[in-house]
């Protein structure tokens, strides 16, 4: 079945997580049906596995722990995750990707395999994903909303 984009009307139900002050509030509606996939023009055929869901989670969790604007998270080579919500310091201002990025180079890892992105926008800046691309030339970047309504796929 496809929804009114042409997707398949897949959906994810939001997982709880440390910090998220809204599940409560949502958590009635979430057991009245599942939150669904809005519009994704670039999404590709195939739907978020569990270790993609994973890393939208840690996103949210992120963004949610500090209440700040984005949230972000990044799978390596080896499985590892990275997570990390924006900085907004007078003396240092850092995308939540461009920070989940660079604890990835941090920490060693070679390559990205997938990166998420949570924010009330839609998309990350161009030059957030330009972290993604240096790092992780294939990643797949997952887009979504607070409540984890997936909004778009984005593949190189």
């Amino acid at each position: 079945m496809r929804g009114p984009n042409g997707c398949h009307g897949t959906s994810l139900r939001p997982e709880p997580f440390p910090g998220d002050r809204d599940y409560e509030s949502r958590r009635g509606q979430a057991a009245q049906g599942p939150v669904t996939i809005s519009s994704m023009s670039e999404a590709a055929e195939e739907m978020p596995g569990p270790e993609d869901l994973k890393i939208i989670n840690l996103a949210r969790a992120a963004r949610a722990r500090v209440e700040s604007a984005e949230g972000a998270a990044v799978r390596d080579e080896t499985g590892r995750t990275y997570a990390a919500a924006a900085v907004a310091l007078p003396s240092l201002q850092l995308s939540a990707l461009h920070l989940a990025v660079a604890m990835a180079a941090s920490s060693g890892a070679g390559s990205l395999e997938a990166a998420a992105y949570v924010s009330d926008g839609s998309r990350p800046e161009p030059a957030s994903l330009a972290a993604v691309r240096e790092l992780g030339p294939n990643a797949v970047v997952f887009c979504a909303a607070p409540d984890g309504t997936l909004r778009a796929i984005l593949r190189p």
